[in-house]
């Protein structure tokens, strides 16, 4: 859920975004809030919680290079593209499954295939909605997913949330949100396509 942070981060650095103070303080609370969430003590500290931290950057770089991606590059090459890596990312994970590999039922197959079909329809979706759409309105819907990971987490898995996870998934949503709202002065007026996260048009 800080990708929204990271992808402001990520277009002052790489496209040269002008990013207001404000701003870059939302980005240092929502990672204070990262840290609330995995909490890196040698008591409450769980390694796994890193590859979560290596996904945001991963999300937040697919966004950035989509939002920079061509014109020439269709929205379907890109989803086509996407779906290709995910799927030799996951074959190459067959190969660290401990257990005996084994071939899917006719309903686990079904469901398989259901799954990626689904999959392939959002991620078009999503980067039709990342190219042509403006970022601060279309980067918050991903805060909707944090409700249904909850619900899951707690109904599907039994886990129990405590104060900590509550409070610091409370503070990446709220500093997202705020970071991704037009500002004062600068951030206001510039027209369709010049969001926060944008990068600088070129002149001539």
């Amino acid at each position: 859920q800080a990708t929204p942070l990271v992808v402001i981060a990520g277009a002052a650095l790489f496209f040269g975004t002008r990013v207001a103070p404000v701003r870059w303080i939302a980005v240092g609370l929502g990672f204070v809030g990262v840290l609330m969430v995995i909490r890196p003590t040698p008591a409450a500290f769980d390694a796994t919680a890193l590859f979560a931290v290596a996904a945001t950057f991963g999300f937040a770089g697919r966004d950035l290079a989509t939002r920079a991606s061509p014109p020439s590059v269709t929205a379907r090459q890109l989803g086509v593209l996407g779906f290709l890596v995910v799927t030799a990312a996951g074959l190459i994970l067959i190969g660290f499954d401990e257990g005996p590999f084994r071939l899917p039922t006719l309903s686990e197959a079904a469901r398989l295939a259901l799954t990626g079909l689904f999959g392939v329809t959002a991620y078009q979706a999503l980067t039709q909605a990342m190219r042509t759409g403006e970022v601060a309105v279309v980067t918050p819907f991903r805060y909707t997913r944090l409700l249904f990971a909850l619900l899951f987490a707690v109904l599907l898995f039994g886990e129990r949330l405590d104060g900590w996870t509550i409070a610091g998934m409370a503070l990446i949503v709220g500093t997202g949100v705020f970071a991704l709202l037009p500002g004062p002065g600068g951030d206001r007026g510039r027209g369709r396509g010049n969001s926060s996260v944008e990068p600088p048009r070129r002149r001539g």
